[in-house]
């Protein structure tokens, strides 16, 4: 049985109309639909149209704010902090770009820290609007409220996975860097527990601090942990990784871990960078380009499995579904469709591309 493919339009028309009937301003809706609809192009299937029903339900709850704008807390010419007031992250992020793609064309960076801003999905799926532009863009998230992953020596969680994202122009495809400072997310665990499958290898501690491929450890009573990234015995890496993340969000917004939790959410860092204040575009692209060579050149561990460039295996997914249609994960159709049908949106049910 062929697997069921979606038109990428069809998929961002539902979950516009899902949160715009669900109450949240249209403006804000299409942006929340085109960004989780972009993390399923990209692969990032835990992170893209598999949060629209938890979305859904913190605007039923009043945890995510429909409408209205951030409160510009500080405003310099290259770095700015909003307050988000609890807006989706998406449309919080998208705003933020658009605020400083013209500053950092005129000062050569910018830079953009909110606090107070919803979940804001998959990292990966904002990169390609500064690499279209030719500028080099670095964002970062964290969530105060979650705890998920121990520090490096302990057992009781304190960070969140913390991603870090990073994309950089070539003459070809873009370098996108979508990673975070543990070895897995909240949502690939979640997932792969209520599924019943182990992970691979021993990526998280239970509550006695034994190392464990068993997601389910994160959910039982008390808790285990995620491990940072490097594991046992490099662990310390995805530690400092994490400090950084929370340091560029939660320290320089001023609101983190130290301040009481508010619910599900995110403090973001976003910088943009212009190469042409810099060695210039062509010459970043000239030093990304021999790297992207030298990469794809090197003999393979595994033969006839080369090396590939952070965002390559994404850009050519995407280009395939954005053809073809998109794949969803098998175990999130259903949750969708229950969505909807609340709402009265009808569910896509054929590949209309």
């Amino acid at each position: 049985m062929e697997p069921i493919r979606y038109g990428a339009s069809a998929l961002r028309d539902y979950a516009r109309n899902v949160l715009a009937n669900a109450g949240l301003a249209t403006r804000y809706a299409d942006d929340v639909a085109r960004t989780l609809v972009e993390g399923d192009l990209l692969g990032h299937d835990t992170h893209g149209l598999a949060l629209l029903p938890g979305y859904v339900a913190q605007l039923e709850a009043g945890t995510m704010t429909r409408e209205g704008k951030p409160q510009v807390v500080s405003d310099r010419p290259a770095a700015l902090l909003w307050d988000g007031r609890r807006l989706p992250g998406p449309a919080l992020v998208h705003a933020g770009i658009d605020a400083l793609i013209p500053r950092a064309h005129e000062l050569g960076s910018a830079t953009l820290v909110i606090r107070r801003s919803h979940h804001i999905a998959c990292l990966a799926a904002y990169l390609l609007r500064a690499t279209e532009s030719n500028l080099v863009m670095m964002l970062a998230s964290s969530d105060p409220s979650v705890q998920s992953v121990a520090p490096f020596g302990g057992t009781r969680a304190l960070f969140t996975p913390n991603p870090i994202a990073l994309g950089v122009p070539t003459s070809s495809t873009p370098v996108l860097i979508d990673i975070s400072a543990s070895l897995t997310t909240n949502g690939m665990s979640a997932r792969r527990h209520a599924s019943g499958q182990l992970f691979d290898e021993p990526w998280m501690l239970d509550a006695r601090g034994d190392a464990t491929r068993d997601p389910g450890v994160l959910f039982a009573d008390p808790p285990g942990t995620i491990l940072p990234l490097g594991g046992l015995s490099a662990g310390h890496k995805g530690f400092g990784l994490a400090l950084l993340i929370e340091a560029l969000t939660g320290g320089l917004a001023g609101f983190g871990r130290a301040d009481p939790s508010e619910g599900w959410g995110a403090t973001v860092f976003i910088a943009l960078y212009d190469p042409a204040a810099f060695g210039g575009i062509d010459a970043l692209r000239r030093q990304m380009d021999w790297l992207g060579d030298a990469c794809r050149s090197n003999p393979p561990r595994v033969r006839d499995d080369p090396v590939r460039l952070p965002g390559e295996r994404a850009i050519a997914r995407r280009t395939e579904q954005l053809a073809h249609g998109v794949l969803l994960h098998p175990t999130i159709v259903a949750p969708l469709e229950a969505c909807g049908a609340r709402y009265d949106v009808a569910f896509p049910v054929t590949c209309d591309v």
